[in-house]
């Protein structure tokens, strides 16, 4: 695999749209931020033929990160697709952000995906959320390369890396993690590190050397003999050890010389598997060069070892009303079934759809049906509705080549979509059909935001219903309790980048403001309370009086109403005014403005008019009166709690739990998991949560994740209590 003698750049990096799934391979390059996904798509774009120099397009643009916030902020914030095309092979790359706050865009990625290239920098290793990503793919079987970067590093070790990643990656089988090339070094520079200058193969026992910015085939010298014979023993009981004809290691061992080329096939079919796993090193282009180091290679284990969509599992479906439905899956003659992997803007195009097709046949000006469910806990509406298919195309940095169709097992961008958002459904209008939607992390640091003026408020419903509908990880609220707008975001660099799209493509400047928390009130004992409503100013009166008792109640027990009235002190008609005014008044607080909740309040007597008393005036007296008990009573603040579960790694676990504890938080339990990590269940108050999705990433080096749950309100403590008074004071 990899091993045939390419000396020039690989044919037409002008992909089009696709004649078969099998020409088809979808490729999503997964790693830490920094590692250079970015920088690796260039170079096979630049190998493939697809860019005139590194990371350009024939118009001057980049191919990857030609967003201007990417550009700003020097990483990866989005998803990009870069096709090119290779030995007639149409290969999509789906380059992903590395950073934890853009996991949305990741995950998208690996559901547009079949296969996964974990690309590891030489000069950092692996790093616990890589771990992490590496067993999410293991959990659906989907078939993975890695491949090592910045060998250019001081003291960067291809081989060490090459041990780290069978440890990291391997799991009982580190010979599943095996490289199938071995680096090349030229004459070692002033500072003692000698550059990797080539590549030698552990099958084809052949030297590829890149040294003059082409690859050039050779035979290996003898200096290189030793060590690749015992690489290459080990790559081959390897690729036997995983193949599927169960005789060939008992033939291997009794001394059977085994072909080249049915090494080769079992490679291919084992990595297509997601059994085998194998390690390549790349580099991008040097200056002037047309080929970067290892990127040969790498497109041709892309071509002959990774799966073509006829091999992936799809995911279920089902009608809009969750009736099951059996489908030749990527079939190009079946029933349409595609789905909005990705929503964007384009200032001058407007929204962008980035589809990808499982079954059947898109095509331009097509009728199609969209269905969205089930992320109304987000902001986002249900919806089934028809809509006209614009323009297909398959991106290339900035530029939209324009397609006519997109077959089963390919992606393409489809504009001016208006209702369809990232996680929606496109099928046949007249066959609507759904697909589950795809695991997305929930939103855990709140933003509160205002509009910045007037212009900006009659913008901002608009910007934010389009915001959330290209990120499915964000989510929207409007808080009844405290009247705040509030975006759920990731984290901190995911809250950045929302505030800088809706001031930058939606024309809305925001203010950040503090996140208030739904706190309650209720009584912390017994008061009684009269009110009177009497007035007498010509015409008709308002003629009301009711006397109440309040009592504290158990938690939970919301506001419990009470008549107690005898003789007809309050005509029965009156009644239910007075539980109504009570009611209202305990909405809007009686002491700081939160809701009044867990108390019994009992109407004991009252007085009425034969006319001047009315519906208005008992509910006016009822809240006078609720008032006057809170007044005479002492009032506490109550605030919610929140069930945590911390996901950590064991050694984290001692700092996480110390971390919990000075946050008033209560330990509940601790269960372990697999993996090396620790489930811990806590309950926390959620005003001492409001950060925690930034402090735990610090705190666990970013690989622990948490969720959270509304348990209950509880009393806070005085002193916190006291200060939230003041800080209330201090605003007015």
């Amino acid at each position: 695999m990899g091993d045939k003698a390419h000396t020039h750049p690989g044919a037409a990096g002008r992909a089009t749209a696709a004649d078969h799934p099998t020409s088809v391979r979808n490729v999503v390059l997964v790693g830490h931020s920094g590692s250079g996904k970015t920088t690796l798509v260039e170079a096979l774009a630049l190998t493939a033929g697809a860019v005139n120099r590194a990371g350009r397009v024939e118009d001057g643009g980049c191919v990857s990160d030609y967003d201007d916030m990417e550009h700003r902020q020097q990483r990866s914030v989005q998803l990009s697709l870069v096709p090119v095309e290779w030995d007639g092979i149409k290969i999509n790359l789906l380059d992903t952000p590395g950073y934890a706050d853009f996991v949305g865009e990741l995950r998208a990625g690996l559901r547009a995906a079949d296969a996964a290239l974990f690309v590891v920098s030489a000069s950092d290793g692996v790093d616990g959320t890589t771990r992490m990503l590496w067993e999410e793919c293991a959990a659906v079987g989907m078939p993975r390369a890695i491949v090592i970067t910045h060998l250019e590093a001081a003291r960067a070790d291809f081989e060490e890396m090459t041990r780290i990643c069978a440890e990291a990656f391997g799991g009982d089988d580190p010979d599943a993690v095996l490289p199938l090339y071995l680096p090349l070094h030229g004459p070692p520079a002033p500072d003692g590190h000698a550059p990797v200058t080539g590549l030698v193969g552990l099958l084809s026992r052949k030297l590829f050397d890149y040294a003059s910015g082409e690859r050039v085939a050779s035979e290996p010298g003898e200096a290189e003999l030793p060590q690749l014979d015992e690489a290459r023993s080990m790559l081959i009981e390897g690729i036997i050890s995983e193949s599927e004809d169960e005789t060939l290691m008992e033939r291997y061992l009794g001394g059977e010389q085994v072909d080249v080329k049915t090494l080769i096939e079992d490679l291919e079919r084992a990595v297509a598997r997601g059994v085998f796993f194998p390690v390549l090193a790349a580099a991008p282009a040097t200056e002037g060069a047309r080929q970067g180091l290892g990127t040969v290679e790498l497109l041709d284990l892309i071509t002959r070892g990774f799966p073509t969509p006829l091999e992936r599992a799809a995911p279920r479906v089902t009608t809009p009303e969750g009736a099951g439905r059996e489908l030749r899956m990527c079939d190009p003659e079946e029933s349409l079934v595609a789905e909005v992997v990705k929503t964007s803007s384009d200032p001058y195009v407007g929204r962008i759809s980035m589809v990808r097709v499982f079954s059947g046949t898109l095509r331009a000006d097509q009728t199609v049906h969209v269905s969205g469910h089930g992320l109304s806990d987000r902001g986002h509406e249900d919806h089934d509705v028809d809509e006209r298919i614009g323009a297909l195309s398959t991106p290339f940095g900035k530029q939209q080549r324009p397609v006519t169709h997109v077959i089963a097992g390919d992606l393409a961008c489809v504009a001016k979509l208006t209702r369809a958002e990232t996680g929606d459904t496109l099928s046949a209008k007249d066959d609507p059909l759904l697909m589950a939607p795809w695991e997305m992390p929930d939103p855990l640091l709140p933003l509160a935001i205002e509009a910045h003026s007037k212009p900006d408020e009659d913008k901002l419903s608009q910007g934010l219903a389009r915001l959330v509908a290209e990120d499915p990880t964000m989510r929207l609220e409007h808080n009844q309790d405290t009247h705040q707008v509030v975006l759920w975001c990731l984290g901190e660099a995911h809250a950045d980048v929302a505030l800088e799209r809706l001031r930058s493509r939606y024309g809305v400047q925001v203010d950040v403001v503090p996140h208030r928390v739904s706190l309650r009130e209720t009584f912390g004992d017994r008061a009684a309370g009269r009110g009177r409503h009497v007035k007498q100013s010509g015409g008709h009166g308002q003629y009301a009086i009711c006397e109440i008792e309040v009592e504290p109640l158990p938690g939970g027990s919301g506001i419990e109403f009470v008549d107690k009235v005898v003789g007809g002190a309050v005509p029965r008609q009156f009644i239910p005014s007075v539980e109504k005014g009570v009611r209202t008044q305990a909405a809007k607080g009686v002491a700081a403005g939160h809701p009044l909740i867990d108390v019994r309040i009992t109407l004991l007597d009252g007085k009425a008019h034969s006319v001047d008393s009315s519906d208005a005036a008992f509910q006016t007296a009822g809240a006078l009166a609720l008032r006057e008990a809170a007044a005479e009573a002492r009032i506490n603040l109550l605030e919610p709690v929140a069930e945590v579960s911390v996901l950590v790694g064991d050694d984290y676990v001692g700092a996480v739990m110390s971390d919990l504890s000075g946050r008033r938080g209560k330990v509940l339990g601790t269960e372990q998991t697999s993996g090396g990590r620790t489930l811990i269940r806590a309950e926390v108050p959620e005003i001492e949560i409001g950060r925690y999705a930034v402090d735990l990433r610090s705190l666990s080096h970013g690989t622990a994740r948490f969720d959270r749950r509304y348990a209950r309100h509880e009393p806070m403590p005085a002193q916190v209590a006291d200060r939230m008074r003041e800080e209330v004071r201090a605003a007015s």
